[in-house]
């Protein structure tokens, strides 16, 4: 666990800050699908990715979900931050979209670490940013993208989390991320095949430009 510490956040934390989050911290291993956190959990604490990809949606009253955006290694999952300090429920709902390793931090040690260490604090602070800056994406793609533009991007956007311009997904699975109907999605996907940019088989997905 300190040796992907080290790896993916010694030029973000101090040396003194990885050995406590090593003395403190609980290390987790998901399975693809594996669901991290749900909708009304109580947050005991926070993650820190070390390997793999989160996907992060929200749902409405009748059940409905929309893709928010994804986590990946280096990351932290700022609405899990907030429930935690706050003591409130999860508002959102975290699922591997790969087998994910990560380490969960103690919610008594967030605002502890905000005082005594910057780097800490920063990285907070980023993070908040980060995701902020990217539910105003999705929001802006639902406002002012056709629904053509939001799948190319959609797929462009999670090859670039799982690197790998091969995706193993289902159209039914792409629907519920995109909040719209399956035979929508698979005639969206024949027309980005029959425009070059993709290449349709069985249960996958392979991005030919980007």
């Amino acid at each position: 666990m300190r040796e992907k510490l080290k790896n993916y956040y010694s030029f973000v934390f101090e040396d003194e800050l990885i050995d406590e989050i090593v003395q403190v911290g609980t290390y987790k291993k998901l399975r693809e699908n594996e669901l991290l956190v749900d909708l009304g959990d109580k947050m005991t604490g926070v993650p820190l990715l070390l390997e793999g990809a989160i996907k992060i949606v929200r749902e409405d009253k009748n059940g409905e979900e929309i893709l928010l955006y994804f986590l990946e290694r280096g990351d932290t999952c700022a609405s899990s931050f907030a429930s935690a300090i706050s003591n409130g429920k999860c508002g959102i709902r975290a699922i591997a979209e790969k087998e994910s390793e990560l380490i969960f931090l103690p919610k008594e040690k967030l605002d502890e670490w905000l005082v005594k260490y910057k780097s800490w604090r920063n990285f907070v602070i980023d993070s908040y940013n980060i995701r902020l800056n990217e539910m105003m994406e999705t929001i802006d793609t639902l406002a002012f993208m056709r629904m053509d533009e939001r799948l190319y991007k959609y797929l462009t956007d999670k090859a670039q989390i799982m690197r790998d311009t091969s995706l193993h997904t289902t159209h039914q699975d792409i629907a519920y991320d995109l909040h719209t109907s399956r035979v929508v999605i698979s005639r969206l996907l024949k027309q980005l095949e029959n425009e070059g940019k993709i290449k349709l088989h069985r249960n996958k997905i392979e991005i030919l430009e980007f």
